[in-house]
């Protein structure tokens, strides 16, 4: 059973670092604004509850989808853990979506003291990243919204404080 896990992660990953071309050839779904995605998705967290990503409507969500086995993720993480802390009063709630065995982003979140929401997102997690703009499925990927929900910004690859913080200050 753990080498079907393991075999289903690799595979996982190859998918991702390919671009995801088995997505290519399905059959393509009704159109939805980002934001309608965002209002519906729901996803386990590490102690196995559903969380609806509506929940953080009425606060600035940065949506975070990232790998323990991504080093630009790991990279980008210690920043995020800093900024939640710094603007959580303010009205910032990060949110990250793991695309990874539970097991690892635990064992990740623990380790670092991530201080906001764990998700797993497996292939829903992914499915929702292209449906919100994420065409080439590539990790990290950061969505940022304002109170209302709006998509205000999105971000393939590393997200630095800096760049950050010039998008989610004037929506507080």
């Amino acid at each position: 059973m753990k080498n079907i896990r393991n075999l289903f992660f690799i595979l996982l990953a190859l998918m991702l670092l390919l671009g995801g071309g088995v997505y290519a050839f399905r059959p393509k779904e009704p159109a939805t604004l980002p934001e309608e995605a965002i209002a519906t998705a729901k996803f386990y967290d590490l102690k196995d509850a559903v969380q609806p990503l509506a929940q953080w409507k009425g606060k600035v969500m940065v949506l975070n989808f990232w790998g323990t086995w991504c080093p630009p993720c790991r990279a980008e993480i210690p920043e995020f853990i800093r900024f939640q802390k710094q603007y959580e009063k303010q009205g910032v709630q990060f949110v990250g979506v793991a695309i990874d065995q539970k097991s690892k982003a635990q064992a990740y979140a623990t380790e670092l003291g991530i201080n906001y929401p764990i998700l797993l997102g497996d292939l829903a997690g992914i499915d929702l990243a292209r449906r919100i703009g994420n065409a080439e499925g590539g990790l990290p990927y950061t969505v940022i919204t304002d109170r209302g929900g709006k998509v205000i910004a999105t971000q393939l690859g590393t997200l630095s404080y800096e760049k950050l913080e010039s998008i989610v200050k004037p929506l507080l």
